[in-house]
């Protein structure tokens, strides 16, 4: 962007930290008053492998959860599914029943972590399966707390764990909205999520616009499901990446804090606390290189100081050996530790908005707050995301941008330090991988066991109730899928009586055919 003196007006666009339209911040002191939550992502193999790694974090002074789980469990499919094989366990843990999500939890008080579950097509379940998990630990809906991703539109847009059709998806996403708002939940049931945009492809606009495009869509339908903004957008939160151009990131995460507030405004007529834009923020995993990994330290602790000074409310840093494997123990813990860094040693949190005054920061954030705001009227002159899905808009749109990306490393005119330029061609570091076959065998034997001990008429039952509840248009979801996982009913057997009613989308990412 170029630098030139910002000309903008400070009463309507900065205003005071804490205050509208919550440029500076969200909170008047920052971090002065409370750290940004430290919320390692981690999940691989079974369930108490990832207990240990998250007993381990907890101890090491990770201050939340966050659960990757792997393929089949985000797309409905049990582990002894054969759509399920040479899956299970690999891109985080295998959760199949209720019993596994006890497993995960052992020993981890409900009542005294935070928990972010990375899961969309199958978010209802997990959620359920949390709820059951709690009250087995008798601790009360009301004190779980937490975020669920829940966000199905960037599953067609570039990440692809899709399973229904659209209509049947945002259905479940708002009864979600319906049911933690009714239960008057300390959870949020939606993290909007431009993360995935960015590691397609997309620029820091795009990620903003396409996110704020996908967040207009829910608030709609949530509303047109008879729920008031105000009620629950407060509970509304986002997922965005931080790379490695530090003041581009900044000015980023300052202009979306101003145009979602502006957008509810407009839109809504939302009030201060439905327009506070609250996000979680991750380091740039595509960033990652294989080639000197030991690079990957420093990218990453430029990135978490990027979503710091730019006023994060939760983070994750990505693990040097991520390019390569699951992070081991020691990457793992190198990458909490750059946090408490960070929020320990630099003196940053001290000061409320670092960066606000400065004139190129200043004018950046101008800048892309006015690019994503004319991407957004785009898409919503278009009819909105979902639409825009259909005809393939924004999967277009990644795919030229990450081209275009990709020529300018390849033409040297993008530099990717050991990658295009300071090579020495040094291998890779080995790094062993697990037995998933081994570990596939396990979770096989385990629902076998389940199912031999279960009140089959009982499973029969509530799955029953839950298939008339999905054929019924205004029926709630929630409540039969909580009464189905009470019952031992597994992910696999919940999903597949909504695809026996919804269907599946298999429409290619690149668009309508």
């Amino acid at each position: 962007m170029p630098e030139t003196n910002w000309g903008g007006d400070p009463a309507r666009d900065l205003g005071n930290p804490g205050e509208w339209p919550f440029t500076r911040g969200i909170y008047p002191t920052m971090y002065r008053g409370k750290l940004w939550t430290m919320r390692q992502y981690a999940g691989f193999g079974t369930a108490e492998e990832t207990n240990a790694r998250f007993r381990h974090l907890l101890e090491a002074g990770q201050t939340g959860l966050s659960v990757a789980f792997d393929l089949p469990t985000q797309m409905g499919y049990d582990s002894d599914h054969r759509m399920a094989e040479g899956e299970v366990g690999r891109a985080g843990v295998a959760i199949d029943s209720v019993e596994d999500l006890e497993r995960l939890f052992h020993g981890i008080p409900l009542d005294q972590v935070s928990t972010s579950m990375t899961i969309n097509a199958t978010a209802a379940i997990l959620l359920a399966m949390y709820i059951v998990v709690g009250e087995e630990q008798q601790v009360p809906l009301t004190q779980l707390q937490g975020t669920l991703q829940n966000d199905i539109l960037k599953e067609y847009i570039a990440r692809g764990t899709y399973i229904y059709p659209p209509a049947p998806s945002l259905r479940l996403v708002t009864d979600v909205f319906r049911f933690t708002s009714g239960a008057s939940m300390s959870f949020n049931p939606i993290s909007i999520s431009g993360y995935h945009m960015r590691e397609a492809g997309a620029t820091a606009v795009q990620e903003l616009a396409f996110t704020f495009a996908n967040g207009l869509e829910y608030v709609r339908r949530a509303q047109s499901a008879g729920l008031s903004v105000n009620d629950f957008a407060p509970r509304i939160s986002f997922f965005f990446a931080a790379y490695t151009d530090l003041f581009e990131e900044i000015a980023k995460f300052r202009a979306a804090r101003r145009l979602w507030a502006r957008l509810m405004k407009e839109q809504f007529n939302a009030n201060d606390a439905a327009a506070r834009l609250r996000f979680h923020t991750q380091t740039g995993g595509a960033t990652l290189t294989a080639q000197q990994p030991l690079n990957n330290v420093v990218r990453v602790a430029i990135q978490a100081m990027a979503a710091v000074l730019g006023g994060t409310q939760s983070l994750h840093t990505n693990s040097y050996d991520e390019a390569l494997a699951l992070p081991t123990e020691l990457s793992a813990t190198l990458a909490l530790r750059t946090q408490q860094l960070l929020a320990h040693e630099t003196g940053v949190p001290e000061v409320v908005d670092p960066l606000g005054g400065s004139w190129y920061v200043e004018n950046s954030t101008d800048q892309i707050e006015r690019d994503a705001r004319a991407l957004v009227a785009e898409v919503e002159a278009g009819g909105g995301s979902v639409q825009a899905i259909e005809r393939g808009y924004f999967q277009q749109a990644i795919a030229q941008s990450a081209y275009e990306q990709q020529r300018a490393v390849e033409a040297g005119k993008r530099v990717v330090v050991g990658v295009n330029e300071y090579v020495t061609g040094e291998p890779a570091p080995p790094i062993p991988a697990p037995d998933y076959s081994k570990l596939a065998e396990q979770q096989r034997r385990r629902l076998a066991e389940l199912r031999g001990k279960r009140e089959g008429g009982r499973v029969t039952r509530t799955l029953g109730a839950l298939e008339a509840a999905a054929r019924a248009a205004d029926a709630p979801l929630m409540e039969p899928i909580l009464d189905a996982v009470r019952a031992r009913a597994t992910v696999g057997e919940i999903s597949d009586v909504l695809r026996a009613v919804w269907g599946v989308y298999d429409r290619p990412l690149g668009g309508a055919r």
